[in-house]
């Protein structure tokens, strides 16, 4: 076998790993936004609506296809490359100004642990919604209603042990302002616990207890997060209606 044919072999046998890796991914955190991700039609626009802790670099490493629109309202430990094809840092104040700006305009939607920091919170889920194009996909995380009552832990256990939390998301009023816009909602829950990710947490939450931080699994093992998978049904959103 030539140099050539060798090289063009393992090259292949690499992309089939790193698919078969975010396959694996994938479903070990079963309904996460890895999961989300994974599953989006090639070449789809994706908006992530508060993009720090370098998720453009760790979505554009999964999936390079995607056409990423990171915004945030600033830098938030962007240590990695920043892969974004568009990257927005917005004032607090204009911050749903500019999600309103891209109605129509992506396939998809992720908003992870968002909502809580925002000014006017349904000023901003009405403008997530908005920015799908029809049939496009929404991928929605906040702390459960639950956390106000979990132990304190550095990393964020309780929802008051981060400061910058503004209000605790009411998870009924959500799904009511999604389904209110026509968006239909095939998985939802109020204290999501992914077994794998439990059972991970269940093993180290001595430790974790012990040393009064989060670790893998934690947030699985208590529920600490709503999630909310919801599509769009053709049906359009306005971004002047009014919440719920």
């Amino acid at each position: 076998m030539s140099i050539c044919a060798t090289a063009s072999a393992a090259s292949g046998l690499i992309s089939r790993l790193r698919r078969t890796r975010a396959r694996l991914a994938a479903a070990c955190v079963g309904r996460g936004v890895r999961a989300f991700i994974h599953g989006l039609p090639r070449d789809s626009g994706v908006m992530d609506v508060g993009c720090g802790n370098n998720s453009p670099y760790k979505t554009k490493t999964q999936r390079p296809d995607l056409r990423y629109i990171g915004i945030d309202v600033g830098d938030y430990n962007q240590t990695a490359p920043m892969l974004a094809d568009r990257y927005i840092v917005a004032t607090p104040q204009g911050f749903a100004a500019e999600i309103e700006a891209l109605e129509g305009s992506v396939e998809a939607v992720v908003s992870a642990h968002n909502i809580e920091h925002c000014d006017d919170p349904g000023r901003v889920l009405r403008a997530i919604t908005a920015a799908l194009k029809p049939g496009g996909r929404l991928h929605l995380t906040f702390p459960s209603q639950a956390s106000i009552g979990f132990p304190h832990r550095e990393g964020c256990l309780n929802f008051f042990d981060d400061s910058t939390h503004r209000e605790v998301p009411d998870f009924d009023r959500i799904v009511r302002q999604l389904e209110a816009n026509g968006r239909a909602i095939p998985f939802a829950a109020r204290r999501y616990r992914p077994i794998a990710l439990l059972l991970v947490g269940a093993l180290l939450e001595p430790l974790s207890r012990r040393r009064g931080r989060t670790m893998t699994g934690t947030w699985a093992l208590y529920g600490f997060e709503a999630v909310i998978w919801a599509v769009s049904n053709g049906r359009a959103a306005s971004t002047t209606q009014q919440a719920n």
